[in-house]
């Protein structure tokens, strides 16, 4: 008898018992994630970077439960039905345990429908509508960043000193854009009652035609404009209203302007004093931030943008809330999540129990055009567990949940 076959055959076994065992039975756990890289660059390459540096870090430390953590992405073209496509490709083939990512608002929403319908977690970790977390929300949805509402309750007590009495607002014609604008309507409207809205410009994201929209608001004579537009759209914007003299004289409000991503490309035409939220990641002195700043900075040599912000947030999120679960069943992580506390780069944030929103804030400030880049000055970190609805009026959204 050769004992060698022996050794050999039960190597063999091993191999082939290996392989039939699934992937979390083996020690990873695999996080699913979905997202628009190849129609929003500017703010996901750096969030699938502050994703990596965070797996990175969490295996170093030995993983989750003991168990190693894998990332899964998949690109959904900014397309709310290839977005469920691959979801459901990520779930059936890849054999995920949590569902994670999207962009676009459209996409977050057909996602969050998708795990409603499959009863698998998910966590949102960008889109902004408030049907996100309030009118369409969910059991097995959580969001990450502040919503379209907690960013124009934000914004909006500066807009109440400005004292101006007919705006203008323009936005991208899809959920995000409308969402913020209705929610910024409804509270400038509640705190400073006299207030007109005088002209509405919604052209198509990624199609507008700046010079046509930018006309459009200078004819209607508005004292000041509020702005949603991002991305390319917003660098179109930006470049017309100044060719055309629509900022000169007149206070702009902006969702999202400050964030480098989109404040970068501005360069020497970045307006100067326009009021934003966003993330000057140059003067946040907090010993988390620095921290952060310290480990993307050596691992990509650059600057973190917010998107890095939330990608590392989000996988944290993910982390703290199957230690706290001890698993991955759908059941135990949805009731881990409710009340969960997460240290992140902009300090510790928790995700609500009656509306799965987390209480990351954001920084309202200025722009300002210094030699010719675009920074935000007297900024000033607004925590977002001081600018969501009550309780009372969460149960009343989410009634149907």
């Amino acid at each position: 008898m050769n004992p060698l076959r022996h050794v050999f055959s039960a190597a063999a076994l091993a191999s082939l018992v290996t392989a039939l065992v699934p992937a979390h039975a083996q020690g990873v756990i695999k996080i699913g994630e979905v997202n628009s890289y190849k129609s929003q660059p500017a703010f996901l390459e750096p969030y699938k970077k502050g994703m990596e540096l965070a797996v990175e870090e969490i295996n170093a430390k030995g993983g989750v439960n003991g168990k190693k953590v894998e990332l899964i992405t998949r690109d959904d073209n900014a397309n709310p039905g290839d977005a469920v496509r691959v979801a459901e490709e990520l779930v059936a083939r890849e054999k995920i345990d949590v569902l994670t990512g999207t962009f676009l608002s459209n996409t977050g929403l057909a996602v969050a429908d998708f795990a409603k319908q499959k009863k698998i977690f998910f966590l949102a970790g960008e889109p902004l509508t408030d049907k996100m977390t309030w009118q369409g929300g969910n059991e097995y949805t959580f969001r990450l960043r502040p919503g379209t509402y907690m960013q124009a309750a934000m914004l909006v007590p500066e807009a109440v000193k400005l004292k101006k009495k007919r705006w203008a607002v323009v936005y991208p014609n899809y959920e995000y854009g409308q969402s913020a604008v209705a929610a910024f309507k409804a509270l400038l409207k509640a705190a400073q009652p006299d207030v007109e809205f005088v002209a509405e410009q919604a052209p198509p994201l990624g199609k507008v035609d700046a010079g046509a929209v930018v006309q459009a608001l200078a004819d209607a004579k508005p004292d000041a404009i509020f702005n949603v537009l991002f991305a390319a759209d917003l660098s179109k914007f930006v470049r017309e209203g100044n060719t055309r003299g629509l900022f000169k004289d007149r206070t702009v409000v902006s969702v999202l302007t400050g964030e480098p991503e989109y404040l970068d490309p501005l360069k020497d035409e970045t307006p100067n004093g326009w009021i934003v939220t966003g993330y000057p990641w140059y003067g946040i002195q907090t010993p988390e931030h620095k921290a952060f700043f310290l480990a993307y900075h050596e691992k990509y040599k650059d600057y973190p943008r917010l998107g890095s912000v939330v990608g590392y947030s989000m996988i944290k999120s993910v982390a703290a809330g199957i230690a706290k679960a001890k698993g991955t069943e759908t059941p135990k992580l949805v009731a881990a999540f409710k009340g969960l506390q997460v240290d992140t780069p902009f300090g510790k944030i928790s995700y609500r129990a009656e509306d799965h929103q987390s209480t990351m804030g954001a920084f309202v400030g200025k722009t300002k055009n210094e030699n010719g880049k675009g920074v935000m000055v007297d900024y000033t970190y607004f925590d977002g567990a001081k600018f969501q609805p009550t309780a009372a009026d969460i149960k009343k959204s989410r009634a149907a949940d």
